[in-house]
């Protein structure tokens, strides 16, 4: 379980079991982890006024009316330095045109600690207060 002080990731993932992996890996990996399973309830929490996340991980194909492009596109309006670490099988072929600028994308199948490993160089790689 991570400390309370931990980095807070948001993680959007429509297939239950794939979403409790990712989250059990991210919180083994010291981060605490806030989820959703479709675009919209994850655009719900970005726009929540305490939101303060530090990284956003986001499945491309959500299921919903909303996409993981939807979501990033929100989050860096919200939140313009958050990283983004979309994570698809389908539609990782289209994140050099539809990505948001600065972002990751990891392919499915990717084992659980690239996804640790992403998010970890993500957030250590965001600039601090006042640049």
């Amino acid at each position: 379980m991570a400390e309370e002080d931990a980095p807070l990731v948001l993680y959007v993932e429509d297939e239950p079991a794939v979403l409790e992996l990712g989250v059990s890996a991210l919180e083994e990996g010291g981060f605490r982890v806030a989820s959703a399973s479709t675009g919209a309830g994850a655009i719900r929490q970005l726009e929540a006024p305490d939101a303060a996340f530090a990284a956003l991980v986001t499945d491309i194909d959500l299921g919903d009316n909303s996409s993981g492009w939807d979501v990033a596109r929100r989050a860096r309006e919200l939140f313009p330095d958050l990283p983004v670490v979309y994570v698809s099988g389908g539609s990782a072929h289209e994140w050099a045109s539809r990505g948001v600028p600065g972002s990751v994308m990891l392919t499915k199948p990717f084992a659980l600690a690239q996804l640790v490993v992403a998010v970890s160089n993500a957030t250590l790689e965001r600039p601090g207060p006042g640049g």
